[in-house]
């Protein structure tokens, strides 16, 4: 790699002597040594900064020093100064996305079990946080439509998580989520100029995002649900938490029993069924977070929904 990098450096200083012997009018040499100098400053520095970050764009110098192989190397300069910037930029986006959610992270670590059990009471003495947080989201929404795809799954799974858990506290105590009269359609909280609802957050937004996972990360805060996650949802580890979310889900036997002629599913896969065939068969979708293979003419049944609060 060191060599590789060198290389770069070398290329650049070659194209500035090259150009310093071909170009007879003085003007116009010295500002393609300058414009060259300054590139290769710029390259010099970004070596330094983050060696592991660049590509190696060209193969370059055998034991006796002649180049074997090279790109154009105002091209290459060009390149390298353009994927730094993008990655900047990604990065910096990255962060400041993941950032939004600290304080749901704090919440969730300290008012949700492991097991995914929550303390609503918890929750409440806490419900000037919670507020804060929403006003937050609510405060991001103008912009999340300019992020990446996974910033803005890890955005509305954590909207719908939140805004689930305010919606159970403003009616607390309860023995279910059902016990609230139309609790996925009350248009409760403003983004913008629009009133949500939970339904839209789900149906309209995140179903449409082609992400079968999210079906176990969006919690109605029901014992059958899912597991709430302790800690916020992240841009940067999305995949990860998706995947985990969905393993633990299926290794549940209080809601899937799987074997390899037999599966008796939550009704989850039921409802959506649609989701889940995006890529494949039902079957195909449960074998790849199943530590069983099952048979694709497995015999499928569902099992009961518990709608009792996941307290």
């Amino acid at each position: 790699m060191k060599i590789a990098l060198t290389a770069i450096l070398a290329i650049c200083l070659l194209s500035c002597s090259g150009s310093k012997k071909a170009i007879e009018n003085k003007t116009d040499q010295n500002n393609e040594i300058t414009e060259s100098t300054k590139k290769t400053e710029v390259v010099e520095n970004i070596l330094s900064d983050s060696d592991d970050e660049i590509q190696e764009t060209i193969e370059i110098v055998n034991e006796q020093g002649k180049v074997m192989k090279q790109t154009d190397s105002q091209d290459t300069v060009d390149e390298l100064l353009n994927q730094k910037e993008q990655d900047k930029h990604h990065q910096t986006d990255s962060n400041s996305s993941d950032n939004n959610h600290e304080l749901w992270n704090e919440l969730l670590g300290k008012h949700v079990s492991i097991n995914g059990n929550v303390d609503y009471n918890g929750f409440k003495q806490d419900s000037k946080d919670l507020q804060n947080y929403i006003s937050a989201l609510q405060a991001d929404y103008s912009s999340i439509k300019e992020h990446s795809k996974a910033q803005k799954l890890a955005y509305w799974i954590n909207v719908y998580n939140a805004l689930t858990i305010d919606l159970i506290l403003r009616n607390y105590p309860l023995n279910s989520i059902k016990d609230i009269k139309d609790p996925w359609d009350q248009r409760l909280w403003k983004f913008n100029e629009k009133w949500l609802n939970l339904n839209d957050i789900e149906h309209k937004i995140l179903r449409k995002m082609d992400e079968p996972r999210l079906h176990f990360a969006i919690v109605c805060a029901s014992e059958s649900c899912p597991k709430l996650l302790n800690k916020a949802y992240s841009a940067n580890n999305l995949d990860e938490q998706l995947t985990i979310a969905t393993k633990d889900f299926l290794s549940d036997a209080s809601k899937n029993e799987l074997s390899e002629n037999s599966i008796k599913l939550s009704k989850i896969f039921k409802w959506f069924a649609k989701d889940f065939k995006t890529d494949g068969s039902l079957i195909e979708f449960l074998n790849q977070y199943s530590d069983i293979t099952i048979a694709e003419n497995a015999k499928k049944s569902y099992k009961e929904y518990s709608w009792e609060l996941n307290d």
